[in-house]
């Protein structure tokens, strides 16, 4: 049974959803003169580490920067003060440093359009771990690693510990928009790119060669692998829902039910729900296996695109009680406009 609901209707106060939150910090890139403030300049990605340690940023010119988290902020001399970090007036945790981890600089070469680290775990894949014989383990599995989705549809995977570049995976013919490690562990990662393309690579493939899906009527914007592993779930600026096999790499169907463009999706911790969301103002939560929207919500600020620039982001809480939801148009460690959301 779908329900249309206004999520407003949840909160137990009286309350505007459109709250100001704390402001943990603002980080503001520090770029030379001539570059400052011209095309190229903008943070189009970020994202934690699994285990919440590092912060990676594109901060624009094809920079990354990786970041050890929590930050701490310090008092300093006084407001006259400046550093010269691109993060200002904030430092790093003591106990990071004194595990060896730094803070790094990655020169991609081309603008950064989509950040991912894996291997990532999900709590199903966790649960079949521990009923299961480990398997064989290489340097490059032990690893942290940051995908970086690039301008010229490149994707370059680096080594966190040492800021080295591993792989250069070519194959895209445009800007890669998003990218996703499978949550099993294990290092196959799946890309979607404005050439309607997606691909999943195994990393521990000596070849790199990927299984290309194909299909999508428009450009690749959001895609999402199921925490069992089994789909994975696209959207193309088009008011459809793509879910492909991901044992099989094969199509299984659209869902239908939107009236809006969506550009980004995601699954529950528990893989029961699939949500999207679209420019307007309609997050759609579905039955990605019987293919029902089963709820509607209309958040309180509609968003329309401005030559693309702008993103409707959401994430799950970790138990996938609640997600919240916001559009990104700058980079700040808090959120200005939010909503919060319960699937209860």
């Amino acid at each position: 049974m779908q329900m249309d609901v206004n999520p407003f209707e949840y909160k137990p106060r009286s309350r505007d959803c459109r709250e100001k939150a704390t402001l943990i910090g603002e980080l503001k890139p520090v770029h030379p003169q001539p570059l400052d403030g011209r095309a190229g300049c903008e943070t189009w990605s970020v994202e934690f580490s699994p285990d919440g340690s590092y912060f990676a940023w594109s901060l624009g010119h094809g920079i990354v920067k990786l970041l050890l988290w929590p930050l701490e902020e310090d008092p300093g001399p006084g407001p006259e003060d400046h550093w010269s970090s691109a993060c200002k007036n904030y430092n790093y945790n003591t106990a990071r440093r004194k595990n060896m981890k730094k803070e790094k600089t990655l020169d991609c070469g081309q603008t950064v359009w989509s950040l991912a680290f894996g291997p990532r775990l999900s709590k199903h894949a966790e649960t079949q771990m521990h009923d299961s014989k480990p398997g064989p383990s290489t340097d490059v599995l032990s690893s942290l690693l940051l995908a970086t989705g690039l301008n010229n549809g490149n994707i370059k995977v680096w080594e966190v510990r040492t800021g080295h570049i591993l792989f250069n995976l070519t194959g895209h013919q445009d800007v890669v928009r998003d990218l996703t490690f499978a949550p099993n562990g294990g290092l196959n990662l799946v890309s979607g790119s404005r050439d309607k393309t997606l691909r999943i690579w195994d990393l521990t493939n000596d070849r790199k060669k990927a299984h290309v899906l194909t299909g999508h009527i428009n450009w690749v914007y959001s895609c999402c692998v199921s925490p069992d592993c089994s789909l994975i779930a696209s959207v193309c600026g088009h008011n459809l829902v793509y879910l492909w096999s991901m044992r099989s790499y094969t199509f299984i169907k659209n869902l239908e039910g939107s009236r809006y463009f969506l550009v980004s999706c995601d699954f529950s911790p528990d893989g029961a729900l699939l949500i999207t969301a679209a420019f307007s103002k309609q997050i759609i939560l579905w039955d990605p296996y019987t293919g029902e929207p089963l709820m509607k919500l209309r958040y309180g600020l509609r968003v329309w695109p401005l030559f693309g620039s702008f993103k409707i982001v959401f994430r799950y809480n970790v138990h996938g009680w609640h997600f919240i939801a916001w559009p990104v148009a700058e980079l700040c460690l808090g959120f200005e406009e939010f909503c919060i959301m319960s699937n209860l």
